[in-house]
């Protein structure tokens, strides 16, 4: 059964920030600076030979989990809460690895994209992400040059772990550039604080406009 997905949450990430694909980065990084014409087929090589070798959890893999695990609040014959789009820069054929590693662990996950070495943000609109997840700050960059989605890169969490029961997700948000325009801000950077907080008290019955997470928090609720 196909269904609408105007209501649910498309989140994309990229293979790097599901899994950690660091072993396989560093092999091609290394190649590439003693032979950049064959570190591709190095690396597919590598992917192939290691494609039934389990992945470990990558920076983004807790949250794209606890998200999918909205989903059992999903009511009969209607649209998931949430999807996930796996969007990998490896080719469909060393992408392997990456589907037996979702397929291993019954990640719900049935939607990819793999571009053969081209940026993840030219494909985010045909698979109405809302919200991409990365660990390269170009991709970012680039997608939120592009005003597709929002977008997010993912670093090395703090060490402390808040105890946040399973079946609950916290995301905090920033006003000014994100939920809502920069306009605000453009004004405190330019003019300074006072005009700031002078632009504040004469807009304060101006709507604000929306920011690039704005679409994301609507569908979050």
């Amino acid at each position: 059964m196909s269904f609408n997905l105007k209501e649910t949450l498309v989140i994309g990430i990229s293979a790097t920030a599901l899994f950690d694909l660091s072993e396989s980065d560093k092999l091609f990084q290394d190649e590439f600076k003693k032979d950049p014409d064959n570190a591709i087929e190095t690396y597919r090589k590598h992917m192939l030979e290691n494609e039934e070798k389990e992945l470990k959890e990558g920076i983004g893999f807790p949250l794209v989990k606890a998200l999918l695990n909205l989903n059992k609040y999903q009511k009969k014959d209607e649209p998931p809460l949430v999807e996930v789009v796996v969007m990998s820069r490896n080719s469909p054929e060393t992408g392997i690895r990456v589907l037996n590693a979702i397929r291993s662990i019954s990640l719900n996950i049935t939607r990819s994209a793999f571009t053969a070495g081209e940026s993840s943000a030219d494909y985010l609109e045909a698979f109405d992400v809302d919200l991409f997840l990365t660990t390269n700050e170009n991709d970012a960059q680039k997608v939120i040059d592009s005003r597709v989605c929002a977008s997010a890169v993912l670093s090395t969490p703090p060490e402390y772990k808040c105890e946040i029961p399973e079946d609950q997700v916290r995301i905090a948000f920033d006003g000014d550039a994100v939920l809502f325009d920069e306009s605000s801000e453009l004004v405190y950077k330019d003019q300074g604080m006072k005009a700031f907080h002078e632009n504040e008290s004469t807009s304060q019955n101006v709507p604000m406009n929306e920011g690039p997470f704005a679409n994301f928090l609507k569908k979050t609720f």
